[in-house]
């Protein structure tokens, strides 16, 4: 495997995926079923690199322009956020892509990958926080940003940062099975597959206030009470428009249908309480605006890949 460093480059993404190939590489050495992961960081320049968070990490050698490649990993940073077509480690991606068996991104890698043109017609995945970023830079690639990993033919992208450590064992699982890769997992005190999408680690997303008013007053309405009765037709009325209208507005300003804003802003208020109080999932739901805690967990398994009771053990702030 080969991971190609960067200035700028986001250490996590480099150590989690190392970390579970040597373990899984140790695994198999002692059972004596072969000799595991070979992994090499290289840059355009043997030596230290430096990461965006300061710490240095160490190139084996420099970018090899020939050879058979197995695993091109490409992490993510803040160097890639500024790469473009010409830039020479795009190239290089670009060259090596072809004679490696397989490609893969970590994080902001995908920006990489992108700006090479090896993810035109694809399905990828990012770092939560960029995933709009990238699908306005390369509108060839469907950014999918809630998946943890997406695997397509022999190209894989991971969401941010820990995620590579998911996919790296992924990749352990496709090549040796899961029982190989569920004993690393364990090792590392992580899950194999971690429940959920990436959309449940990201805060609260803010919507701008729109410029027509009719669409703002209603935005008004629907953050001043969640709990009120916000159907499409009250809020239509309030607001004086007809139904078929203000639905239309709404969504031409703000990019989804007025339903669909209501159920985020429910989403969103509900997180917050589960997070901050120690209170029933019920009570939680009807502080949010939902008709039942039933209707909230199918809310939040559609925005965020769990269900509120699992959503609150693993983020809710323990009280003294």
């Amino acid at each position: 495997m080969l991971i190609p460093l960067f200035d700028g480059v986001q250490p996590l993404d480099v150590v989690g995926p190392h970390e579970v190939l040597a373990g899984a590489g140790r695994l198999l050495e002692h059972r004596g079923v072969g000799p595991g992961y070979r992994v090499a960081l290289v840059a355009q320049q043997p030596g230290p690199v430096r990461a965006h968070s300061g710490l240095q990490l160490v190139a084996d050698g420099p970018l090899p322009e020939s050879g058979p490649v197995g695993t091109l990993l490409v992490p993510g940073g803040t160097g890639t956020l500024t790469m473009s077509d010409g830039d020479p480690y795009v190239g290089w991606l670009r060259r090596t892509a072809e004679r490696a068996e397989r490609v893969v991104s970590v994080c902001t890698g995908a920006f990489a990958l992108a700006c090479a043109g090896l993810l035109d017609g694809l399905c990828a995945t990012t770092h939560w926080h960029y995933a709009a970023e990238l699908a306005r830079a390369h509108p060839a690639v469907d950014v999918r940003a809630d998946a943890i990993y997406l695997r397509q033919g022999r190209i894989w992208t991971a969401a941010g940062v820990t995620a590579g450590i998911d996919l790296a064992l992924a990749l352990v699982e496709a090549d040796h099975g899961a029982e190989v890769a569920q004993q690393v997992a364990r090792h590392l005190v992580v899950f194999l597959r971690r429940p959920g999408g990436q959309s449940q680690f990201a805060g609260p997303v803010w919507t701008p206030p729109a410029r027509r008013p009719g669409v703002r007053e209603a935005q008004d309405l629907i953050h001043g009470d969640p709990t009120a009765d916000l159907r499409v037709s009250v809020l239509a009325a309030r607001v004086g428009m007809s139904e078929r209208h203000f639905s239309r507005e709404f969504t031409r300003a703000l990019g989804c249908p007025p339903g669909d804003y209501v159920e985020q802003v429910r989403v969103d208020t509900a997180r917050r309480v589960l997070e901050s109080e120690p209170v029933l999932v019920a009570v939680a739901a009807a502080r949010a605006g939902f008709g039942s805690a039933e209707t909230m967990r199918r809310a939040f398994l559609r925005r965020l890949g769990v269900p509120p009771d699992h959503y609150r053990r693993r983020f809710a702030v323990v009280h003294a």
